[in-house]
């Protein structure tokens, strides 16, 4: 998979990559200096089962832990992979 790229300003943010010429994207908020609220993953029907939105979460947890920062979950496919990681419970 081609590198996970991440942007973020004073409110938002986001992480994206592009696959076979398709972007998925995983959007948050920053809540204050210490939370994230991811709210939307986007994965193109052409990347669908390729791990790929599974791939933008798992880089959303590695930042969080690397930054003191905790994750609240609104995305429901965010939330469905982080409940099934146990390892990544810490974030929460």
């Amino acid at each position: 998979m081609t590198e996970i790229h991440r942007e973020e300003n004073d409110s938002k943010g986001r992480y994206w990559t592009v696959v076979d010429g398709h972007e998925a994207e995983m959007t948050f908020s920053r809540l204050g200096s210490t939370q994230i609220i991811i709210d939307h993953t986007g994965v193109p029907d052409a990347l669908r089962g390729k791990g790929v939105g599974v791939k933008l979460v798992e880089r959303a947890v590695l930042d969080a832990r690397s930054e003191g920062r905790k994750i609240v979950p609104l995305c429901p496919f965010a939330k469905a992979q982080i409940a099934r990681h146990p390892e990544w419970q810490d974030v929460l």
